[in-house]
């Protein structure tokens, strides 16, 4: 039988195998990454800094408080993470597809490739996160931290006070959400002028996943509030997000060297 690696010109390998030939390292804050092939220009244009240093900075954003739920995950940053058929395949199919990793960034090998892929390895879970598909730093620390919140959340849950702040922010009418699947378990969990609990419970669910990645995002690097902004719902009104973020910063201050700060300009 032909080596089917072999066969593609060693330009891709199985997730399990890229995980063996990486070396797994742990930042200051406890938390687990490894990086895989090359990964040139992976934090876009004009950034003359090393991406072993930069990476380096980028995990340790992470809160020491978070690490704990953590502790079995290793994130890769690997060219592509790529699937049979990419983002063709459904929601099902990527979870059962075989996980592939290009060990360089190509444009034919970029069509099948999806922003990470959770892979259950010996001893850990693999978070592959497919570092040239991003255009920028704010784009790969974006992907990161939601990953990173995500993990903590299926820990830790939704905190109360979080739940009760959000929760209370929608019942006075608060524009905007802060990702599609916040904008619309929240439109479900209100229609018809009763609470729908499941719908509830998914909205405040990603209302925390996506606060926690826009705290680590701002002690990563500094951004503006426009920078959030996507197309397919309305973003969360400043004010309401600014008290958001100051729950997460409560339940997670930040590391040595990092800073939560939030500023509002004067109109």
């Amino acid at each position: 039988m032909v080596d089917a690696v072999t066969e593609r010109g060693l330009q891709e390998i199985s997730a399990a195998e890229a995980a063996a030939q990486s070396r797994p390292e742990t930042a200051t804050n406890g938390v687990h990454y490894a990086t895989f092939g090359d990964l040139s220009g992976i934090l876009g244009k004009g950034r003359d800094v090393s991406v072993d240093a930069e990476l380096k900075r980028l995990v340790n954003a992470v809160p020491l408080a978070m690490s704990a739920a953590l502790d079995k995950t290793v994130f890769y940053f690997v060219p592509l993470a790529m699937t049979l058929s990419g983002e063709a395949e459904s929601v099902e199919q990527k979870k059962s597809s075989p996980t592939f990793v290009a060990t360089a960034y190509s444009a034919k090998l970029a069509d099948r490739a999806i922003c990470h892929k959770n892979v259950k390895l010996e001893g850990h879970d693999g978070v592959f996160l497919s570092s040239r598909l991003h255009g920028d730093a704010f784009a790969l620390a974006f992907e990161l931290f939601i990953n990173v919140a995500h993990g903590v959340v299926d820990v830790t849950g939704v905190p109360e006070g979080f739940a009760t702040l959000a929760w209370g922010q929608t019942e006075v009418g608060a524009r905007g959400e802060t990702s599609y699947d916040a904008f619309e378990s929240r439109e479900k969990a209100r229609k018809g002028g009763l609470v729908d609990e499941k719908a509830k419970s998914e909205f405040l669910e990603a209302a925390f996943v996506d606060a926690m990645a826009i705290y680590m995002l701002s002690l990563y690097l500094d951004f503006e509030y426009a920078d959030l902004k996507e197309r397919e719902y309305p973003l969360l009104a400043p004010r309401e997000l600014g008290d958001r973020l100051r729950a997460v910063n409560a339940l997670f201050p930040p590391n040595f060297g990092y800073e939560f700060l939030i500023k509002y300009k004067r109109r």
